[in-house]
């Protein structure tokens, strides 16, 4: 599961609460299945990321399973801070998953906003903005069983057609010791419309604590945008850094340095080549052409990546 326990046991953790409170933007990458893993993680860090989730995690098969637990969750001494999304639908199963993961992470996130109809018909993910009393509960039993207080414990939603709703889920959470929460601007059945940035604006405006906008920031300037139209305290990135990861470094399209950090990390970690193929692929979607396209999305081993890499960009 961890690298090094006994290292990243002693090592005092960061309290990520503190990062809304530097009066910068907290620029966060989102969870996302197959990609927010470890090396990926790695590489945004160096890229001004200041917070990282890891891809969602069904709370249940993490604390049943060690095999679930070696696959779903890797980190390192450098991975911080960082915050472990959880798919739960019953507060001692979440309790369980977070005391696993307590030593090794610096948080844990409930999602409540993954549309997929697998996860709503499991009872998990958007469906829970329907049960603000079950996501207070889940919550406040978080609170009560984690003995450490820097560790924080957030929400990540999705929004409804009647917004009062959601502003009553928001404030309960608030109540039961959320420490943040990240709103996604559309409601579970819109995928690709407009981004609700007025939505955000207004939960903002009806909560104390921290909130972050999500959804459609593609750019560091969209980053801004979006602060400055919601007020958010933070700005979560998914396709956005899939297809720039030194994005938030102001970047408007990968530069190769980046491309070629992705190649040394992902050797390094041992990457699946799916993925390290697949990562590849987001990040020279803009710079390369139709015809290198055909060309380097068929390739199917290490070794020809790299040597096309190499003989196209000196990588």
């Amino acid at each position: 599961m961890v690298g090094d326990v006994a290292e990243t046991e002693r090592r005092p953790l960061k309290d990520p609460v503190d990062l809304f409170h530097s009066g910068q933007v907290v620029k966060i990458c989102a969870p996302m299945v197959r990609y927010s893993k470890l090396a990926f993680r790695s590489l945004v860090r160096r890229y001004e990321c200041d917070l990282c989730y890891t891809p969602m995690i069904v709370a249940a098969d993490f604390v049943r399973s060690a095999k679930a637990r070696d696959s779903e969750f890797t980190t390192n001494n450098e991975d911080h801070p960082l915050i472990v999304q959880f798919a739960a639908k019953e507060a001692q199963v979440l309790c369980d998953a977070a005391q696993i993961v307590c030593p090794f992470a610096d948080g844990i996130d409930l999602n409540c906003g993954c549309p997929q109809r697998w996860a709503m018909a499991e009872g998990y993910g958007a469906s829970l903005i329907n049960k603000p009393e079950l996501v207070r509960d889940m919550v406040r039993h978080v609170r009560n069983q984690i003995d450490n207080p820097r560790f924080s414990i957030s929400i990540k939603i999705r929004i409804h057609e009647d917004l009062k709703r959601t502003v009553d889920l928001c404030r309960k959470a608030e109540a039961s010791g959320v420490s943040w929460i990240t709103v996604h601007g559309r409601n579970v059945e819109e995928r690709h419309q407009p981004v609700h940035y007025d939505a955000i604006k207004n939960i903002k405006q009806s909560m104390s604590i921290p909130v972050v906008a999500n959804g459609d920031i593609k750019t560091l300037k969209d980053a801004e945008n979006v602060h400055h139209l919601t007020g958010a305290d933070g700005v979560m990135v998914a396709r956005g850094l899939l297809a720039n990861p030194a994005m938030f470094a102001g970047y408007e399209e990968t530069p190769l340095k980046c491309i070629q950090d992705w190649v040394s990390i992902a050797l390094e970690h041992g990457t699946p080549f799916t993925c390290f193929h697949h990562h590849l692929m987001y990040m020279m979607e803009r710079i390369t052409s139709k015809q290198e396209k055909k060309v380097f999305n068929v390739l199917s081993s290490t070794s020809s990546v790299l040597d096309y890499l190499n003989d196209h960009y000196g990588v």
